[in-house]
């Protein structure tokens, strides 16, 4: 019979077992296992001494509604490939979250390959992710570069900016201080800032590899703008590599979902590329509702029902919100909305766009001007998430 599994967080010996399981698993080094180590929880689960899983946790704030929501971002989870089949990777996701949710986690994102098993447990996407490839001669033509500085290197003031810009999206990370050394070390980024040197309006990296035959591959990693000025001086700067770089790579969900190239280029002939989305689960709906941001305009009171944390039950709830405050009330009445889990959390992060698209997805309402109040809370702010861990 086999031995008892225990999950403990790392030392520095489970680490290092840690970090040579992962290798293992995923074929190749997971540097992000070292340099995150400082930032992160590490779980491992032990069996005889032996560690036969682990993964990071992080806390860091998302913005959501333009307000910073407690969030447990998950990375770098693995099982040895004998213990596989055996739940043990549900047991561990458990394990992690209750200790980020005893940290003040609300909500949790990771990024993953394996979007069913992830459904299962109450992950969902709220958006596709898409990487895209432009020809540079292409952007050359549609953007003329205004007269707007440009300056190189990482400065705090471009990271501020970058702070600041994200609270316009839904999803988009609150960076803590060590995030931006923490993606230089990992990507060896090439970073510009555009605008006043103290008061800038843009902030670019990208990766430049030298091509197999002639030029280079350059690759967007950030691609943040205050104004419409400073995203056609950022692309024509970007154009200026034509003589170098045969096209203009934006790394997956690095490209803002806004239609600069669809409303610029000449002819409209990109290349997206699919890739595995960012997922969102709902730890806390109470918690959740009372920290996100809401429209301040207008009041909203929308009785609903929530599927029950373990599945096959129902809750029911009134969603009120005013003055921009969100407030989730426990109630006994039959709600005029009803979400399963991960309903709840493509909606809480913007991912239906009408009552159409709602409707569409399965979202079961018994009040059409009730699920259109619904919509309507989260829909001022797009789904964004540009970052990876």
């Amino acid at each position: 019979m086999p031995d008892a599994i225990q999950i403990v967080q790392a030392d520095d010996e489970l680490w290092q077992q840690y970090d040579a399981l992962a290798t293992r698993s995923y074929g190749h080094p997971v540097g992000d296992i070292t340099r995150l180590r400082p930032h992160a929880d590490i779980r491992v689960a032990l069996r005889d001494g032996r560690v036969i899983a682990g993964g990071l946790g992080l806390m860091v704030p998302q913005f959501f509604g333009g307000a910073p929501v407690p969030s447990a971002l998950l990375s770098a989870g693995c099982v040895a490939p004998e213990e596989r089949g055996a739940q043990l990777s549900v047991d561990m996701l458990a394990e992690r979250l209750r200790h980020l949710r005893d940290q003040g986690a609300v909500i949790s994102t990771l990024w993953t390959t394996s979007s069913a098993y992830v459904r299962h447990l109450h992950w969902e996407a709220p958006v596709p992710v898409f990487a895209w490839s432009i020809a540079t001669d292409d952007l050359k033509r549609a953007y003329t570069r205004p007269a707007l500085p440009v300056t190189h290197g990482r400065t705090p003031q471009a990271d501020d900016l970058q702070r600041r810009l994200s609270r316009h999206w839904n999803g988009a990370v609150l960076r803590p201080q060590w995030w931006p050394a923490w993606m230089d070390g990992k990507q060896e980024l090439t970073t510009y800032q555009f605008g006043p040197e103290q008061t800038p309006t843009g902030l670019l990296s990208f990766t430049t590899k030298r091509d197999a035959r002639h030029g280079m591959e350059l690759t967007v990693h950030d691609f943040w703008a205050a104004d419409e000025e400073t995203v056609t001086a950022m692309m024509a700067f970007l154009a200026s590599h034509h003589t170098r770089a045969p096209a203009i790579h934006f790394r997956r969900s690095a490209l803002p979902p806004y239609p600069a190239l669809l409303h610029n280029l000449h002819r409209y002939r990109p290349t997206a590329q699919a890739w595995h989305p960012w997922m969102l689960r709902i730890l806390d709906p109470h918690e959740a509702v009372r920290l996100r941001g809401w429209p301040a305009d207008g009041e909203i009171t929308v009785p609903m029902e929530i599927e029950g944390e373990n599945g096959g039950t129902w809750d029911q709830y009134l969603l009120e919100v005013k003055d921009g405050a969100g407030q989730l009330t426990t109630t006994h009445a039959a709600g005029e909305v009803r979400l399963t889990r991960r309903q709840l959390a493509v909606w809480y992060a913007g991912g239906y766009r009408s009552a159409a698209s709602a409707r569409l997805a399965g979202v079961a309402a018994r009040s059409g001007e009730a699920l259109i109040a619904l919509i309507r809370a989260t829909a001022d702010h797009d789904p964004w998430l540009p970052d990876h861990f």
